[in-house]
């Protein structure tokens, strides 16, 4: 991977780096962190008083569902056999709100390398690599599978950086559709993040096909755990600062 992808939260810098970053990429973060938060303020209130823009949109279920090709298939079998049902849910529910919001924002997304990065963005959470940011061994299964599946250069890069971007705060579009969509997806399963602009349909059904099982227990405990095993990576900095653990228990889920 070229050095000028070396930005932080990138494959390429989770390779260099391992995730641990320096004071200035954390500080770096401060803003987005603010701002997220914010945003998480303002439309939960809109969605306690019923005036959310989620309440009047309608979106196809058929536009959300899974595409089928080789690379889907391999990520999927590769995620059943490696993560437990709780993170296995998330990932799905995932890559769902992330394909609704991408239809909302009207972006084009690879729906097949989205869904690839959605399946596998977690699987690191399970062979945790030693002292790295959980997503190096995330990245790196997903190049196996890439390779399995003669997944070109190009296509397996945008699928690492979705997945080792997914939790950085603050990732935009300039990262490419994947990779935002994957960390809008993720946010909205994990804290509610942008749950107001989705259809309580499209959020209903993401949890009636695939069952949250626990999932706020157990990611709060899995990440705890990533924010002692690396003390100046990601999670520390939004367990923190971000109040992460305390977003998980008001997500508007009931688990």
């Amino acid at each position: 991977m070229s050095d000028h992808k070396a930005v932080l939260g990138s494959a390429a810098w989770v390779q260099q780096t391992h995730g641990w970053m320096t004071a200035a990429e954390r500080r770096s973060l401060v803003g987005p962190l603010a701002r997220t938060h914010l945003s998480n303020a303002v439309g939960r209130l809109r969605m306690a008083v019923r005036l959310h823009p989620g309440r009047n949109v309608y979106i196809p279920e058929s536009r959300l569902a899974v595409p089928e090709t080789a690379l889907t298939r391999a990520a999927r079998k590769v995620a059943e056999d490696t993560l437990t049902p709780t993170l296995l849910h998330h990932s799905y529910r995932t890559y769902r709100f992330g394909r609704a919001l991408g239809e909302l924002d009207g972006l084009q997304v690879d729906a097949e390398l989205l869904f690839a990065a959605a399946i596998l963005h977690d699987t690191g959470l399970v062979n945790l690599p030693n002292g790295a940011d959980f997503t190096l061994s995330s990245m790196r299964l997903a190049r196996e599978v890439a390779d399995q599946v003669g997944l070109s250069t190009a296509a397996t890069e945008v699928m690492q950086t979705a997945i080792t971007m997914h939790y950085t705060p603050g990732v935009t579009t300039a990262a490419g559709a994947e990779a935002y969509l994957l960390a809008a997806g993720a946010a909205v399963d994990v804290a509610g993040v942008r749950s107001w602009d989705l259809p309580p349909q499209t959020l209903n059904n993401a949890v009636r096909d695939y069952p949250r099982v626990g999932f706020k227990k157990a990611f709060a405990d899995a990440f705890r755990a990533e924010a002692v095993r690396v003390p100046q990576g990601r999670a520390k900095f939004v367990n923190r600062y971000g109040a992460l653990i305390t977003a998980i228990k008001l997500a508007p889920f009931d688990e």
